[in-house]
């Protein structure tokens, strides 16, 4: 227990460090005098380093924090409840359903145009129809969880909905005019700097309220790893507990989506990761393991694609897959096997 103790406060360690990096970094290299100066209300060399700090860099910290982690965390509930290792926090159809709303919202102002078109495609907008999508989604997977005993079944029918929704996406996006497709393309890469301060508030409330469902699932995701039929011979009620872990993974993945847009490879990717750093199946142990790592990996995303020293930023979504995905392949190929 002490080495994994020493392992999660490396890990903690290391969030403030990159948070700290994330800060300095950008097209503006800023002193870490500076940032302290900023945060602490302290002096700084220069007023316009405050004002770039405090209203840009600190809210897209923040959001990388509660996006990696979110996300992380997601994609660890759903390959335990679905027990296959390539399941992810989209495994559900979320992000199908929140990229539905979104060609809806952005098509529909290429059809109406005129002042309709500028109330459509305002940000909130986007952030409603992308919340409402990944919402309908979700009431038509809550059914069948209700319905159906088999918990497999549950993920056919997540990826069946994710392929009906894509499938409604492309036809729209065939007929959208290319400057509402290129929109609806820019959306999709995904993006962690476009969040102000009462933003990054609202999507704190959902990460912490998808945070509780998770920690409250911890004990029976143990039960879980032994099979649906040891669980319910230890009293686990498997539906309700279904219940509770798709609702965690539906409030962090679909509020992540709607606040920054589809990133990928993140809830796959760092649960794996995690296990082969901690080769352990306890959840109390692995829970905040994956919460800084999820933060950590997006931290180091959001640090490359900002290429420092740069006037442009890459597409985080990219990155994402471009970092992660050797990675894992290194560590799989490394270890052989899965920790599951």
């Amino acid at each position: 227990m002490t080495k994994y103790r020493i392992i999660i406060v490396f890990l903690f360690t290391g969030v403030i460090l990159l948070i700290f990096l994330n800060i300095a970094s950008g097209s503006v290299t800023i002193p870490l005098k500076d940032i302290f100066g900023s945060i602490f209300n302290g002096e700084v060399s220069r007023e316009t380093y405050r004002y770039i700090i405090l209203e840009y860099r600190l809210p897209k910290a923040f959001t990388a924090v509660i996006t990696g982690s979110g996300l992380a965390v997601s994609g660890m509930l759903m390959q335990t409840l679905f027990r296959n290792p390539l399941a992810g926090p989209y495994v559900l159809g979320l992000s199908s359903g929140a990229s539905l709303g979104v060609a809806i919202i952005i098509m529909g102002a290429s059809v109406f145009g005129g002042g309709f078109a500028a109330v459509m495609l305002s940000k909130w907008s986007l952030v409603i129809a992308s919340s409402l999508g990944s919402f309908f989604v979700l009431m038509a997977v809550m059914l069948a969880s209700v319905k159906l005993r088999d918990t497999m079944a549950i993920l056919i029918i997540g990826l069946m909905f994710a392929s009906l929704t894509a499938a409604v996406v492309s036809v729209l996006s065939y007929f959208s005019p290319a400057a509402n497709l290129q929109q609806y393309v820019f959306w999709s890469f995904g993006s962690l700097g476009n969040l102000s301060w009462p933003e990054v508030g609202i999507l704190s409330i959902f990460w912490l309220t998808g945070m509780i469902l998770a920690v409250s699932c911890i004990k029976n995701l143990n039960t879980l790893l032994l099979g649906e039929p040891y669980a319910k011979s230890l009293g686990v009620s498997i539906r309700r507990n279904r219940f509770k872990i798709i609702l965690a993974t539906s409030i962090l993945a679909g509020s992540i989506t709607a606040f920054a847009g589809p990133i990928a490879f993140v809830g796959l990717a760092v649960p794996h990761l995690i296990r082969q750093i901690l080769p352990v199946n306890n959840h109390r142990i692995l829970l905040p393991a994956v919460i800084l790592g999820g933060a950590a990996l997006m931290l180091i995303c959001d640090i490359v694609a900002q290429l420092p020293g740069k006037e442009f930023t890459l597409p985080i979504n990219a990155i994402t897959s471009l970092i992660g995905a050797p990675v894992v392949i290194w560590l799989l190929v490394r270890k052989r096997k899965f920790m599951f």
